[in-house]
């Protein structure tokens, strides 16, 4: 019977210890989708940029979509908030960005700035608010100017 109540003991001694580092790598793992995430959207951009014509009327534009995927499951944390916006740089126009929070934290940024695109991003509507949990899917257009307009249509 001392050996049971002392194994527990030891477990329960051994999760409380263990919890932080749990904690960490669930953040740490989170962050990563979602900059995979952002990185999926930016070659979704440069794609349709690099592969297609801009057109003035944008009902025959040059369009795709890109599905973006919350992290979910034991090895991710929970997104609080999760936007596509368009961040400000100094030096440049804005540039679109995912914005999240994880787990009542500080907001963070992952860049989507396609660098070999000579088009401009814009986001229809301004921010965009995407499912913290499951898919959230967006269209790309490719408009006069070019210029590439992104749509929130799931």
């Amino acid at each position: 019977m001392i050996r049971v109540v002392l194994t527990v003991l030891v477990a329960v001694a051994l999760l409380a210890v263990s919890m932080p580092a749990l904690e960490d790598s669930r953040t740490g793992t989170t962050d990563e989708r979602l900059g995979t995430e952002s990185d999926r959207v930016e070659r979704a951009i440069g794609g349709l940029a690099a592969g297609s014509m801009s057109v003035s009327d944008p009902s025959l534009a040059a369009r795709t979509t890109v599905t973006v995927r919350a992290p979910s499951g034991v090895t991710a944390a929970r997104v609080d908030r999760l936007a596509l916006v368009e961040t400000e740089r100094p030096e440049s126009e804005p540039v679109p960005a995912l914005r999240y929070r994880i787990d009542g934290g500080r907001e963070r940024t992952a860049s989507i700035a396609p660098e070999v695109t000579t088009a401009t991003v814009e986001i229809v509507d301004g921010p965009i608010e995407l499912r913290t949990r499951g898919e959230s899917r967006l269209e790309l257009r490719l408009v006069d100017g070019p210029i590439v307009e992104i749509a929130r249509i799931g």
